[in-house]
């Protein structure tokens, strides 16, 4: 519809525009603002409009015969410019329009026919010009179809989707065989006739099959095709018993039409449903028999040869399935299995199969029962349920039907019975379980002793929320402990002062955590919330229901789109479970926000202006408070133009929108498509203008680059106004968001006159330095130019627009600097284009005065020293005797300190260290993520970590773990799920192929761009996608080790597994973490623990410098503390705010920053706590009670902060002068505090603790006397290394007897078979050197393994290991790997410390390492059936604990990135060219190509 401003035709020309008295009126077929021009068409029972806008768009319409809009498309022709109202079609090719603005004409195709790929999609567009060309099997317009003249050739869109071309195959399932040899195609839909075409039937890969049309009267057309050969016939899916095959129609060379048919084989069906085989092969959606005594399913009767034969699935022998009563782990019993339909099985042998190792032999009872006798089965987990079923003994692998599942609940009360109410309520559930008070433990009750009726009185931890409104509905969660045995002790037991709190009973937790619902409670008041079950209990906190109010919102209008931001003012609206914001009582504000008196929401969009919507705040789905709140909405804002439309390459430059109801918009941002590096942030400067700075984009050497531009209003991409609501168009053809396009140039170049780079200019006279610009299409202004010389800004103007600038400096450009650059910016585009140097006539007069001054000056200096050195002489052997005694005093106080700690220190530390706390062992699954991918893997630089949470010290939560092999399920999009995981199923069948992955790993390890890093991540992938076949995965292992021992024998055996530089070295490293975790768990986990334990008390006992970290007392000289700091211990009193516990006696030193005391009380209270639940020290407050009136707030770093050597002292207890026996209260701050960093990260040349960091600043800034008397000899402090050494001797030798000893009851038989499988490899080659077999066992297993231990505790157990924990452990680690060395110690007075400080013991050591390794070369071999069914037992013990999808997954994108030398070495290899394996992983590849990373980029 034309504007009014166009309707005064003729203005320009008479005096007066037409007019007529009696306008026509009519009913407009469409509406859209801003329509400068319009073109018409008719064409194949279609109209079609072409409608010009003032935006530069051209919007096509097509109308039915009905003028009924049916379609609409939008294009951009020129971005900002309005279409001119003359639009003409090419008068020789009526496919093409001219369209024209005020600087461009353009030749626009009609149509874009061929972005539709099937003939659905072409007629559905409705688009008059497109059609499906049938013989070329493509989308095109009419006159570019061959023979689209001729009848059927050509489809235009008004004869409907049911003429698209489509065929039908007869029969349409084939089972694999059947005697059939072809199949009959009937073509339907618009086709022309095909008789005496050239056709065939086009099965794929190159397979084709000559078509015949046999002769027939009927219209219909019918063609017969062969089948393709068998040995063509695609392979089956491994858990499928049909394939999907299509076939296409080829004609003249060109595939038409297609369609699938299937391929089927019934005896695949009953192996593949193995425990349901008859009913599977009964019910199949194609025709199967039942051979009854065979246990075979058939295609054919006659297959069955006498074997009774069913016809119907209710006629399968099978289980039925009976409740069997819940029996206790590790408890023989006897099973009955009830049967029906097996009168013909009476003879049969059957074995009951509960999916475990063994199997259990079945007794007929009767004709219709079996017995499971003497059935034993374990489980470690609160209860689990095995499998029922029943296998023919002489035919195992084929099983009774069981079409329900029969299972047996196998139940263990010592686990996941933690107190009295968990451990009775499992009475409920048929386990025969009893709590014993003396023991606190559940057992099973097997003397039949009586189930007590009470249990201790609930203890309630935690409640949440703590307030809620007056009219109820707040879920309140309690959760605690022996909180009931089951839901009715819960019924009505909840109360809060006497209102009661309906429960949840599908939320529900037997005994840790009960859900309620509040009640309506009759005034405000705060009460305890109480539980009686027998018992009553009380919770420490309060619950108070509370009445929120809400005052006002602001901003109370936005735009219809939604995305204005409001805020709602209030009072007491974080109360409660649930707050909704609705909008028109129908849609929610999201994006909630809530403290005590606001709520900030984003407002939602809505499809209508409004003047009032009433907003209403709702409280637990309650009534609405606060009925006076409204909010309008108001029409979009609109942004009719930008200017200017061009940009230089590096952006900044300034684009004004103008247009209307920008007071609505609270952000705006601007971004370019594709080739933008940023977003913009811009400002509104009225209700009618925004200034935006222009993105920057990436170069290109290209020139000019036109980029369209989206504008996000609100956080809500900008769109253009649509049409009304009368408009028809309909919804699946949306306008494009990009209105604008910015036309982008490269950045301005400019330079002086004559291109100097340097100016000479005296200082006092006026500067006008003239600047030229290269020629550019920019259209710059002289405001958008800003030049400085130095930091002085210089006055502009134009003596050639645009080409040359004159700069002007009126003031002085007198400075201390003698060389100013000059300096030019447009928009975030800076460049210097010369320098100005600025001369003076004055240095001939300063040079000489300069040089006699100093001159002079020299003279009187040299005078003065010769003076003061003559008397300083005199002195200085007087102060040598008064150093020379200090020094001895003080060796000798240091002597006799050491002495004293070592003899006592030994003895003291055994006491204090605490072995009643629980050892923190990480799970399974955690220690394997945390061992196998360290640093070395993509997986886990997705944030492989514990995620720290609020610290709630009486609830102890376990963190979640967050790495991706640990997910429950594999997160990819439903809508390519099944292709994905059909495709990751046969790239491990793959896998688990010998040949394959053993030629794969290769053929990666010999390609160069294959990393270390590569090689280890895809060592622990293979690693847990293989863990549930571990034997496989060993019988690998050795077969790449044998490859790289062949390597190794033919250079130096004696570094082999020296280093992890192979796939099968990290292979081996990850088989023995596996191997060795039941050992290192319940044999060495102990000792290791309490070694850490000691070092970390060891360590906390003197004083330690929270900034360098070097400590009092320590194993490595690198971090020993050479000074002698005054230090004192004292006792303090603390309580934790809300820890439900008694204060504790906390020992600190005096010296101790008040981080570092957080951190000991935070041990002492948190002890029995893995570290991931610990709060941090930067989350909790230390106050210090000085008197009952005056508490201070102990910080490290404050106003009372001294400053020394000019750097601020980090605050000690000393320098708050607390005495000993001081009251402190520990608290949880409301919010991280984030004004100081950790304490080691602090800035050294600002701030120190005890000592400085370097010897040499400190000597700048103390006297000489004051450095000799802090700092002597700083050798005579290393008797402390041998203190700690004394202390923690036994806690070592405790450790190294635990890892080099051999359990009787449980030997280490993964090492044994894997020190005789290199016993026997170098045998083979004929190694005898005993050296170097020692040394290959070393790298196998100590320093493979335990080493890797020994300095990552944290891979063990939950716990912080700190920088100078960690250089203790290497200081161990060190003395483990020299014990397992074969190599002469060579020591004297200069060997590191390090050496020195275990040279003693490690010949002690080296015979317990030669000792073991005899004891496992004297063990019982092994044999390889014993050893893989340890590994199998070692691979059930751990099932479903890792996603290995994700792992395969991971191993698929290495097969895909080097895929074509995996292919070529495939096809090299006689073995696996044999086997065809090269086309199996190319058959993978292309299965998932088109699927896999398309998908994980949408997900």
């Amino acid at each position: 519809m034309l504007q009014e401003e166009q309707l005064n035709c003729g203005a320009a020309h008479l005096q007066h525009p037409l007019a007529i008295t009696d306008p026509l009126v009519d009913v407009p077929l469409y509406q859209y603002p801003g329509l400068t021009s319009v073109a018409v068409s008719n064409i194949n029972n279609y109209t079609v409009v072409f409608l010009g806008t003032v935006s530069g768009r051209l919007i096509k319409i097509n109308l039915d015969h009905n003028m009924t809009v049916v379609s609409r498309k939008s294009i951009t022709v020129a971005p900002g410019q309005p279409v001119h109202h003359i639009m003409q079609f090419d008068p020789w090719d009526s496919s093409f329009l001219y369209v024209m603005t005020s600087y461009q004409i353009s030749r626009v195709k009609v149509a874009s026919c061929h972005q539709y790929a099937t003939c659905a999609e072409c007629l559905g567009a409705a688009d008059a010009y497109c059609g499906w060309c049938t013989m070329e099997a493509r989308c095109s317009l009419q006159q570019d179809c061959l023979h689209s003249s001729e009848p059927l050739y050509w489809t235009s869109a008004s004869e409907g989707l049911d003429n698209c071309p489509n065929m039908t195959i007869i029969p349409s399932k084939i089972n694999i065989n059947s005697d059939n040899t072809g199949i009959l195609i009937q073509i339907n839909g618009n086709f022309p006739v095909l008789r005496g075409m050239r056709m065939s039937c086009d099965y794929g890969n190159g397979v084709q099959t000559e078509a015949q049309i046999p002769t027939l009267d009927s219209r219909l057309e019918i063609a017969y095709c062969p089948l393709l050969p068998r040995e063509k016939f695609p392979a089956f899916s491994p858990h499928q018993d049909h394939v999907s095959m299509s076939v296409a129609m080829r004609v003249n060379g060109t595939n038409v039409v297609s369609a699938n048919f299937i391929i089927y084989d019934c005896k695949r069906r009953g192996d593949v449903n193995s425990k349901t085989a008859c009913t599977s092969c009964l019910t199949a959606q194609w025709e199967c028999h039942w051979c009854a005594q065979k246990h075979t399913c058939v295609s054919n009767v006659s297959e069955c040869q006498g074997s009774l034969t069913l016809a119907s699935s209710n006629d399968c022998p099978r289980i039925v399935p009976t409740p069997l009563t819940p029996v206790p782990t590790a408890v023989s019993l006897d099973i009955t299995i009830s049967l029906t339909n097996v009168v013909p099985l009476q003879d049969s042998a059957l074995e009951c199969d509960f999916g475990v190792d063994r199997t259990y032999d079945a007794r007929w009872v009767n004709a219709s029962a079996v017995q499971c006798s003497g059935v034993l089965l374990y489980t470690s987990e609160r209860s689990r349920h095995f499998p029922v079923n029943l296998q023919y003994k002489e035919n195992s692998g084929r099983f009774l039907d069981s079409p329900e599942n029969m299972t047996v609940e196998v139940y263990n009360c010592a686990s996941g019975s933690l107190d009295c109410s968990q451990c009775l309520g499992r009475v409920d559930l048929g386990h025969r379980c009893i709590w014993t008070d003396t023991s606190s433990t559940c057992k099973l009750n097997t003397e039949s002793q009586s189930i007590p009726d009470t249990c201790p009185a609930p203890e309630i931890r935690k409640i949440e929320p703590l307030q809620g409104p007056v009219e109820g509905g707040t879920l309140l969660t309690i959760q605690g402990r022996n909180l009931g045995r089951r839901v009715s002790d819960v019924i009505g037991a909840v109360s809060i002062g006497g209102v009661k709190c309906a429960l949840l009973e599908e939320r529900y937790v037997v005994s840790e955590e009960i859900v309620c619902r509040t009640g309506r409670a009759p005034d405000m008041f705060s009460d305890v919330v109480s539980v009686n079950v027998t018992k009553e209990g009380k919770s420490s906190e309060k619950f108070s229901y509370m009445v929120p109010q809400v005052y006002s919102l602001f901003p109370r209008f936005g735009p219809k789109a939604g995305g204005t931001k409001v805020t709602i003012t209030g009072k007491n609206l974080n109360i409660g479970s649930e707050l909704r914001i609705l909008v028109n009582e129908t849609q929610q504000c999201f994006d909630l926000v809530r403290q005590d008196s606001t709520v900030k929401c984003t407002m939602p969009a809505v499809p209508f202006t409004s003047e009032a919507v009433h907003v209403c705040v709702q409280f637990e789905r309650q009534s609405c408070i606060g009925n006076n709140l409204t909010f309008r909405y108001r029409k979009n804002p609109v942004i009719y133009s930008i200017t200017p439309t061009s940009s230089l390459v590096s952006g900044g430059r300034i684009i004004t929108l103008k247009g209307e109801g920008f007071d609505m918009v609270q952000n705006v941002s601007m971004v370019v498509h594709k080739i933008g590096k940023e977003q913009t942030n811009c400002v509104v400067l009225s209700p009618a203008v925004i200034s935006c700075p222009s993105p920057a984009i990436y170069h290109s050497p290209l020139g000019m680059k036109s980029a369209l531009v989206d504008f996000y209003i609100n956080d809500i991409v900008y769109l253009d106004p649509r049409p009304g609501s009368e408009d028809l168009q309909p919804a699946e053809h949306p306008m494009q968001s990009s209105t604008f396009r910015l036309d982008y140039h490269p950045d301005p170049q400019f330079f002086t006159a004559n291109k100097e780079k340097s100016i000479k200019h005296h200082p006092g006279e006026p500067l006008t330095l003239p600047i030229h610009k290269e020629p550019d299409m920019l259209g710059l202004k002289l405001e958008e130019y800003q030049i400085k010389i130095g930091l002085i800004s210089c006055e502009m103007n134009f003596i050639v627009v645009d080409k040359v600038i004159h700069c002007t400096v009126n003031e002085s450009l007198r400075t201390s600097e003698r060389t100013l650059p000059v300096t030019i910016q447009v928009g975030k585009y800076n460049q210097t284009i010369t320098m100005l140097h600025l001369a003076g006539g004055e240095t001939a007069i300063i040079a000489p005065t300069v040089t006699c001054s100093i001159l002079l000056l020299l003279s009187v200096v040299g005078l003065f020293v010769f003076c003061t050195k003559s008397r300083r002489a005199e002195r200085y052997w007087q102060k040598t005797l008064l150093q020379m005694e200090e020094m001895e005093s003080q060796i000798r106080e240091e002597i006799r300190k050491g002495f004293a700690e070592l003899q006592t220190d030994m003895t003291d530390l055994s006491k204090e260290l605490n072995r009643t706390q629980g050892i923190p062992f990480l799970e399974y699954k955690h220690f394997v993520t945390r061992t196998f991918f360290p640093k070395c893997s993509s997986l886990n630089e997705e944030k492989y970590v514990l995620p720290s949470q609020h610290f709630n010290f009486q609830v102890g939560c376990q963190a979640p773990e967050t790495h991706p092999l640990l997910l429950g399920d594999w997160n990819i999009p439903e809508s390519c799920r099944c292709n994905m995981e059909e495709g990751i199923t046969l790239f491990s069948t793959l896998l688990s192929n010998k040949h394959f992955l053993v030629t794969f790993v290769h053929t990666l390890e010999h390609q160069k761009d294959f990393a270390i890093r590569d090689r280890c991540n895809l060592a622990s992938l293979l690693t847990i996608a293989l863990h549930g076949k571990l034997e496989y995965y060993t019988s690998i292992m050795k077969d790449l080790l044998v490859d790289l021992i062949d390597a190794s024998a033919s250079k130096n055996p004696k570094l082999m597994l020296r280093r992890t530089e192979s796939v099968v070295e990290k292979m081996l490293t990850n088989w023995m973490s596996i191997c060795m975790y039941s050992d290192l768990r319940e044999t060495v986990g102990e000792p290791f623990f309490l070694l850490l334990c000691a070092i970390r008390q060891q360590i906390n006992k003197g004083s330690i410098d929270a900034i360098t970290g070097k400590a009092r007392y320590t194993l490595n000289e690198e971090w020993l503390l050479r000074e002698n700091i005054e230090a004192k211990p004292m006792n303090l009193n603390v309580s934790f705010q809300g820890c439900g516990m008694d204060s504790l006696s906390i020992r600190v030193m005096d010296t101790d920053t008040v981080c570092q005391v957080k951190d000991k009380i935070l041990e002492a209270f948190c002890k029995n706590l893995p570290y991931s639940q610990w709060p941090k020290a930067e989350e909790v407050d230390l106050e210090w009670f000085a008197s009952s009136t005056d508490s201070y707030i102990l910080r490290d770093l404050d106003n009372t902060s001294v400053v020394e050597y000019g750097r601020k002292k980090l605050n000690t207890l000393a320098h708050y002068k607390i005495p000993e026996g001081a009251s402190l209260a520990m608290s949880l701050k409301d919010q991280k505090d984030g004004t100081l960093s950790r304490v080691k990260d602090l800035d050294t040349e600002k701030y120190f603790h005890l000592v400085l960091p370097t010897d040499e600043l400190a000597e700048t800034r103390k006297s000489h006397r004051q450095n000799h008397r802090k700092k002597v000899l700083p050798e005579i402090y290393l008797t402390r290394l041998l203190s700690t050494k004394g202390t923690l001797q036994k806690f070592l030798d405790d450790l190294f007897t635990a890892i080099l000893s051999i359990r009787e009851e449980k030997p280490p038989l993964a090492i044994k078979y894997f020190f005789d499988f290199l016993e026997e490899q170098a045998e083979k080659r004929g190694i005898s050197d005993p050296d170097t077999l020692h040394i290959w066992k070393t790298n196998s297993l100590p320093l493979r393994f335990w080493v890797n231990i020994l300095k990552n505790p944290q891979f063990v157990f939950d716990i912080d290991k700190t920088d100078h924990m960690d250089a203790c452990l290497s200081v161990i680690a060190q003395v483990f790997i020299d014990a397992c060395s074969i190599s002469d110690l060579h020591l004297g007075k200069d060997s590191p410390t390090n050496k020195l400080l275990y040279a003693k013991e490690i010949p002690e050591y080296r015979k317990i390492v030669q000792r073991y390794y005899k004891e496992i070369r004297e063990m019982v071999p092994l044999s390889e059936q014993e050893m893989n069914a340890h590994l199998a037992q070692e691979s059930r013990k751990y099932r479903n604990e890792f996603n290995t999808n994700v792992a395969l997954a991971e191993i698929y994108k290495y097969a895909k990135k080097y895929r074509t030398p995996i292919v070529n070495a495939l096809e090299g290899n006689a073995t696996t060219r044999r086997t065809q394996l090269q086309h199996k992983l190319e058959q993978v590849i292309a299965f998932m190509e088109d699927n896999i990373f398309e998908c994980c980029s949408e997900a």
